[in-house]
């Protein structure tokens, strides 16, 4: 159990400071080192990364500390592998924690909802708001939630409803949201609600009104997601999606300063979804109108950066 525990905290650690793009593979082999530490690590990570039966059946016979902390182990990869574009393998991952979750007490599955929560936020990733929103709904209707547990599903039930042109109702689990955090900490949240904070709202607020259409206000609390100091690697999504909002706006000289600055900045992005949404930028500003002559410039240099980066 202590192993694991371990390696859960150094792929946080990871994860944290330099991104899933950096954390993916220490994530699948951590996970193949937890299930199946009697193979081989090529077998081992090959069914890590493949295949869905075993890890319960595995861990049938463990303790219900060693299951909490297996749960906790699949948890955070899936997380990772998500933020990494990974979604087969990060689904497989959810599924296995879940499936640990419930083999404990109520009382020991406080990460339960973090796994949903997750998988909220891959439905909609992937284009699917009607099945992120039926999970956030139905957790949302379930037992009595955690003050920051239940606004992280308020604002997974508002980016869902942004998706579906639901606006009001959008608006209105935003603003019950904001609510909930302005009261602060509560004794019940759990620990692993520590990175839901103003610039998370923010950021995601700000990720909903553009998909209402509403640039401007995208764009403002966009800046505002960004400015925080200290944030974890994987925020680095909110200047992406930022310049991607400018761009849809037309905004070239606002998108052009704001992506000179991310150029350079490039190498250091951990997050791959980031990476995807500068990428759709530069697809968004090769197809616009009229575009100033120092944007495709910069434009140019992106394009050459994320090459670099994301070549096999």
């Amino acid at each position: 159990m202590e192993h694991v525990a371990a390696l859960t905290a150094e792929l946080l650690e990871t994860d944290r400071t330099a991104g899933a793009r950096r954390a993916a593979p220490a994530a699948l082999r951590a996970v193949a080192t937890a299930v199946r530490p009697h193979r081989g690590r090529a077998g081992a990570v090959a069914e890590a990364s493949g295949a869905d039966a075993g890890a319960v059946t595995d861990a049938a016979g463990a303790g219900a500390g060693e299951r909490s902390a297996l749960m906790e182990l699949f948890q955070v990869a899936a997380w990772i592998l998500f933020d990494a574009e990974r979604h087969g393998t990060s689904r497989r991952c959810s599924r296995r924690a879940l499936a640990l979750a419930r083999t404990l007490p109520r009382e020991s599955r406080s990460v339960e909802p973090l796994v949903l929560s997750v998988l909220c936020l891959q439905e909609d990733h992937l284009g699917r708001p009607a099945a992120s929103l039926r999970i956030s709904s139905s957790v949302l209707a379930g037992r009595e939630l955690p003050t920051r547990v239940a606004a992280i599903f308020h604002v997974r039930e508002a980016r869902a409803r942004a998706r579906l042109r639901q606006r009001r109702r959008a608006l209105r689990s935003l603003s019950a949201a904001r609510e909930l955090l302005a009261d602060g900490p509560s004794a019940g949240d759990p620990s692993w609600t520590w990175w839901f904070d103003r610039s998370e709202l923010d950021g995601h607020h700000g990720l909903a009104l553009a998909d209402l259409g509403d640039l401007d206000g995208a764009a403002a609390l966009l800046y505002e997601a960004t400015a925080a100091d200290g944030a974890p690697a994987y925020r680095s999504l909110f200047p992406a999606e930022l310049a991607s909002v400018l761009a849809r706006a037309g905004a070239w000289r606002e998108t052009d300063a704001w992506l000179s600055d991310l150029v350079d900045r490039v190498p250091d992005v951990g997050s791959v979804r980031a990476l995807n949404a500068l990428a759709r930028t530069t697809r968004t500003i090769g197809s616009g109108p009229r575009i100033p002559r120092a944007l495709r410039h910069t434009t140019a240099d992106l394009t050459q950066a994320l090459r670099r980066e994301t070549a096999p």
